[in-house]
């Protein structure tokens, strides 16, 4: 196993009310421990909007640096990615995410949005990238995963029936892949 002393593993949930111990967040974070990170599950402020203005600068506050691996569900997706395009970090991995507003409000209220997608610096600025989608996802086009994946060529995971990966119609309390996959990246 590589020395994990001074690696960081944060979850970063999505918006709408989600919290920190949400669907599969307290199982992958009590699976995470045993191979020696740090792992910080807390619920983001405005959790309900998830705006940049307060997710961004709470991702610093939770040391985010270049020995932190990021995993971002649904808007925790779409803060990780803005995140790392001016912040160096390990790698991430997103789940259901998206690139635009949808055209709905709450989500362009958020500010993710506002200005253009610096793709480039994204890769950059980590070692991989883990994605994982669903094509029943009721929230995410499958079209707007594929694009991310096109973009940022991830490590790309497509699901026929995974949903939004924890929403009320698909209650995930495990999610074994997306432990795999970065099990794979940390032994």
């Amino acid at each position: 196993m590589k020395n994990n002393r001074d690696m960081k593993i944060i979850l970063i949930h999505g918006n709408g009310g989600a919290t920190a111990n949400d669907h599969w967040f307290p199982w992958l974070r009590t699976k995470l421990l045993k191979f020696g990170v740090k792992v910080i599950a807390k619920t983001f402020p405005d959790n309900q909007l998830a705006r940049q203005k307060y997710w961004l600068p709470f991702i610093e506050e939770l040391g985010a640096d270049e020995k932190t691996i990021l995993i971002g569900h649904s808007s925790g997706g779409v803060a990780v990615m803005r995140y790392s395009q001016s912040h160096k970090i390990v790698g991430s991995a997103l789940i259901s995410v998206n690139y635009t507003d949808l055209g709905d409000k709450n989500e362009k209220s958020s500010g993710y949005y506002d200005e253009p997608w610096l793709w480039e610096k994204i890769r950059k600025n980590q070692k991989w990238i883990i994605q994982f989608a669903s094509k029943d996802d009721p929230y995410i086009p499958i079209s707007q995963a594929r694009h991310i994946h096109h973009k940022l060529k991830t490590d790309y995971y497509e699901f026929e029936n995974h949903g939004h990966f924890g929403d009320p119609s698909h209650k995930t309390l495990e999610f074994k892949e997306l432990l795999e996959a970065i099990k794979r990246r940390i032994t």
